[in-house]
């Protein structure tokens, strides 16, 4: 059964060639020009992935973004007219997993829907055991996280930064590390996205996330578990 891509933007040239592309790469398209549109298809149909303008009439973009994250973990591509950095770490900061400046190649823009789908439906790590971490447990097999029994919603790549801190807790990781443990080599935006990606994690899982205790920068080199010379709480 094909994939279902729901495609969200005001601009019909571009919402054609988009279909155009996606069918064309095997994919089953749903469209939509408003974002409020874009949310009630999200409630009533099965979408696997979500291309978002962030210029929409009404909701606008962000606001959708984040309402689909809030209840949904499918993979959400951002589309930004301008090529603005402010637009694009916004959008990640919401939970989009992936962005893509207009104008845009449509095989580029193919080759992201793939990427992301295919990192949404990895293989859960079968047999690994849940690793606690003070009041956190994850679970590398079910790929969950959560406090004191409460469910902690988190994106892939949130939770695959998580993990992979977990594994090597006295490693400090470049942010070229992490960038190509998240897309295996196949990404190509700017690093400073890793930096939203665990900005929004220390929201999640950190007490406060102003003075982070589980995930720690090491300036000018990358992130590392736990506060230096000791581990987290």
């Amino acid at each position: 059964m094909a994939e279902r891509v729901l495609v969200v933007d005001d601009e019909k040239s571009i919402r054609t060639i988009v279909e155009y592309a996606l069918k064309d790469g095997g994919f089953e398209v749903v469209s939509a020009s408003r974002g409020d549109d874009a949310l009630d298809i999200m409630e009533r149909e099965a979408i696997d992935l979500v291309v978002l303008d962030l210029m929409l009439p009404g909701i606008d973009g962000m606001e959708v973004c984040r309402r689909i994250r809030a209840h949904r973990n499918v993979p959400i591509i951002m589309l930004s007219a301008r090529g603005d950095e402010v637009d694009k770490v916004l959008g990640l900061e919401m939970g989009a997993d992936d962005y893509v400046t207009k104008p845009f190649s449509p095989r580029e823009l193919v080759s992201r829907v793939k990427a992301n789908l295919r990192r949404a439906k990895a293989t859960p790590a079968v047999g690994e055991e849940p690793i606690r971490l003070g009041d956190l447990q994850v679970d590398p097999a079910a790929r969950t996280v959560t406090r004191d029994g409460e469910s902690v919603n988190l994106t892939y790549s949130e939770f695959e930064i998580l993990l992979k801190l977990l594994k090597s807790p006295r490693r400090v990781f470049t942010r070229e590390e992490l960038m190509d443990h998240l897309w295996k080599g196949s990404f190509y935006g700017d690093l400073r996205s890793v930096d939203v990606h665990v900005r929004h994690l220390r929201q999640k899982v950190e007490i406060d996330d102003a003075n982070p205790v589980i995930i720690r920068t090491v300036r000018g080199v990358g992130y590392a578990l736990g506060r230096e010379g000791g581990s987290p709480g």
